[in-house]
């Protein structure tokens, strides 16, 4: 895991961070509240809650908990493979999308404690796009910088799932998939070289 992290995740920008940073944004919801009646909002509200309990816990099992319950992470899974998504055995998927969710729950724990939060604002109206359910929002930081960042979100029953966030023009899963993809040329187009690597971590 280590080798996966440092071949690809060490040549990206800062803002490339995508666990890490995906989780420090949800945490930061938990600053202002959700104070809109929208659902998508007073759902990001309760993730972001959970998220932040489990920061605080230092616990990579409780935040990878969270990401569990609230990612999309069958289409994640399935974007982050790109050219390489056919190559993935169906008695691999389960095992492929937990090591996934393991891997940016690791991550995020070591990242979220980086980046200290001032306070969010959402936007009070949510778009509506072919991709999904998109909700805008502004978090400063302590340090006063401040980013703009786009969640987008798909329907799962009555409820949402997380599916992707732009921060600053980037949507953040195109990160995880370059990691991926890269890892997977670098092992002769092997998908299950990947699975096996996130299984072990």
């Amino acid at each position: 895991m280590r080798l996966l992290q440092s071949r690809c995740f060490g040549q990206l920008p800062r803002v490339a961070a995508l666990a890490g940073l995906l989780v420090v944004v949800v945490l930061a919801c938990s600053a202002g509240g959700a104070r809109a009646a929208d659902p998508a909002i007073v759902f990001l509200d309760r993730v972001a809650k959970e998220a932040i309990l489990a920061a605080r816990s230092q616990s990579p099992s409780a935040l990878q908990g969270v990401i569990a319950r609230y990612a999309d992470a069958p289409a994640i899974g399935a974007y982050a493979l790109g050219d390489y998504r056919a190559r993935l055995e169906p008695a691999d998927r389960e095992a492929y999308n937990a090591g996934m969710m393991r891997f940016i729950g690791r991550y995020a724990a070591t990242e979220a404690p980086k980046y200290p939060v001032l306070r969010v604002t959402f936007a009070p109206d949510v778009r509506q796009t072919r991709a999904g359910i998109i909700v805008d929002s502004t978090i400063v930081m302590q340090d006063g910088g401040n980013y703009d960042v786009a969640w987008l979100l798909t329907r799962s029953g009555t409820g949402y799932r997380i599916r992707d966030a732009q921060v600053m023009s980037f949507w953040l899963t195109s990160f995880l998939k370059k990691l991926f993809e890269d890892y997977i040329g670098q092992n002769n187009g092997s998908v299950k070289a990947l699975v096996l690597v996130l299984q072990r971590h």
